[in-house]
């Protein structure tokens, strides 16, 4: 039986790029505005805060974004971050501070999922081998290496498993060396699969798109993740809920009201 109670999609900022490097080989031109999610879920057994988005000061401090989102070598531009927009602010709106969460489970390690890592020191993180060892490697652009320096609770998997009854980590590599989603089964309603990076838009997931971004091309993991995530959708009766897609978020219920 599960041990999920309920679930806040939080909204931590927003960012305009150019679609294709959402949807591989398509879109070159045409500027989208992605939401920036994590995903707070309480357990009979504690919390569990997916991805936490940017780091706000190297967006909010002028030399820290020259610094970090200079075009010259970095492409995608810096998002849009309010100071309200910080997990700890949603966490304050709850009566919760960053002590009262158990786990951080990172599906990957860029910028715009693993940059608040910052706001919620002392936590245990979760994080694949396989990810991390990619992030530390210097190879990927979409890394900010101080915004993992911080950390020292890493707790380093290897391949799948459940968090808590009801919530499972599911391999879904290709956006990234050790990307994951996550398996999130609420008490009432159908079970969700959080795609992460793994599928960006629902443009990614019906017509089987890979993501802009692969680890090292590996555009057919990519696609194998997201085929899987879809097989295990229909097997579940499971909702597939995309990362970055504006349409699909405003369909989601508003911080502070949640999924339960």
């Amino acid at each position: 039986m599960t041990q999920v109670l309920r679930m806040w999609p939080l909204l931590t900022g927003l960012h305009k790029y150019d679609k294709s490097l959402s949807t591989r080989n398509r879109g070159h031109g045409q500027i989208i505005e992605a939401p920036i999610l994590a995903y707070l879920i309480e357990t009979r057994n504690g919390r569990i805060l997916y991805d936490v988005g940017c780091d706000y000061t190297k967006i909010a401090d002028p030399a820290l974004r020259d610094r970090y989102y200079d075009p010259a070598s970095f492409p995608f531009g810096p998002p849009e971050m309010r100071e309200e927009d910080r997990i700890p602010h949603h966490l304050e709106r709850l009566g919760l501070t960053a002590a009262d969460v158990d786990v951080v489970f990172v599906g990957h390690l860029h910028f715009d999922h693993a940059g608040g890592l910052c706001d919620v020191c002392g936590a245990e993180v979760h994080v694949q081998q396989a990810e991390l060892d990619a992030a530390r490697s210097g190879l990927d652009i979409a890394v900010f290496a101080d915004d993992l320096a911080g950390v020292d609770s890493w707790k380093v998997q290897h391949g799948e498993y459940d968090l808590v009854p009801g919530v499972r980590a599911i391999a879904s590599p290709g956006h990234t060396a050790g990307h994951m989603s996550l398996f999130v089964e609420l008490p009432k309603g159908p079970p969700l699969i959080l795609c992460g990076d793994a599928a960006d838009l629902a443009e990614n997931l019906e017509q089987e798109i890979a993501p802009g971004l692969c680890w090292q091309d590996r555009e057919g993991e990519a696609l194998a993740s997201i085929r899987k995530l879809k097989t295990l959708a229909r097997q579940e009766r499971a909702e597939l809920w995309p990362n970055h897609d504006l349409a699909f978020w405003r369909t989601l219920r508003r911080f502070p009201d949640f999924h339960e």
